[in-house]
């Protein structure tokens, strides 16, 4: 494996949380598909390492050897003896990073090994908890003993929050999960997913579901990891695959590349500008 602080490659980022907390939703969201298996039996699912590139998919053993499988049987692999699987998408948004989608922190037939023995490739995560009950203790713990190694920022997704039907809900929760984890953080979003992903073309409907603002932080995250040090901006190569995603067009379900088209490369992928500065989400709390 390439060294990870090396950018020679792109960005590894995991998606993170307890079970059916929306982290195969999320990557429906972020690759414009939906690629692994959401039912209950998806439980089972070793980690899953989304990459570019044209579609198939392979299961790397514990000695490293893989077998091909096919796509729509990834959830009936060998949990047992398989490190990860291997999915190869052609997905614009794969062109700039790569997506790991771990198991469920909280599966008491899910060893916490399965998904810790990824960790030294990951540069970066996406948690996603719950809004119902949200940041558990067992997130916490699990959070706490793992984010000292990524080398990386990593953001904290607030998900099913329109699962909160009143207005002083989700700000009580908003509220808490600032104050218990906002600091270990570089972000903390409250977004549904399933809106997101149903909005097609209509903005207001994407901005509302919350993933506007969040989609734009993690482009620019993965801009400014492409950036050189000498802070000339976007190399590029990155630009040209900023302006493809932009050039290709929207489809009907969001993506980053939705985003990059509408809003993020008209403004931020400049030569004038001479660096891409990602900030913390500012929270009126009141």
């Amino acid at each position: 494996m390439p060294n990870k602080t090396a950018q020679t490659r792109k960005p590894r980022i995991a998606l993170m949380g307890e079970f059916s907390a929306g982290k195969s939703t999320l990557t429906h969201l972020l690759v414009g598909l939906e690629p692994l298996p959401v039912r209950v039996t998806a439980t089972r699912l070793p980690p899953v390492w989304i990459s570019y590139g044209p579609t198939s998919a392979v299961r790397v053993d514990l000695e490293g050897i893989e077998t091909p499988v096919s796509l729509d049987k990834i959830d009936d692999v060998p949990l047992e003896d398989t490190a990860f699987i291997r999915l190869s998408l052609p997905a614009e948004a794969l062109e700039l990073c790569d997506i790991i989608d771990m198991p469920g922190i909280s599966d008491p037939n899910m060893p916490s090994d399965v998904w810790r023995a990824l960790m030294p490739e990951v540069d970066g995560v996406i948690w996603c908890t719950h809004a119902t009950q949200a940041w558990r203790q067992s997130e916490a713990a699990a959070w706490e003993s793992i984010r000292a190694e990524l080398p990386g920022p990593s953001t904290l997704l607030i998900t099913h929050f329109d699962k909160l039907h009143e207005d002083t809900d989700k700000t009580r929760v908003l509220k808490r999960v600032v104050r218990e984890a906002g600091d270990t953080f570089k972000s903390v979003y409250p977004i549904s997913l399933l809106q997101a992903i149903s909005a097609g073309d209509d903005m207001e409907v994407w901005e509302a579901s919350g993933a506007d603002a969040f989609v734009e932080n993690l482009i620019e995250y993965l801009v400014r990891w492409a950036a050189p040090t000498c802070e000339d901006g976007p190399t590029a190569a990155n630009v040209l695959a900023l302006e493809a995603a932009r050039d290709r067009g929207r489809t009907s379900s969001p993506t980053p590349d939705t985003i990059l088209q509408a809003r993020v490369v008209p403004r931020r992928v400049k030569r004038e500008r001479h660096s891409v500065r990602p900030e913390r989400v500012k929270l009126d709390l009141g």
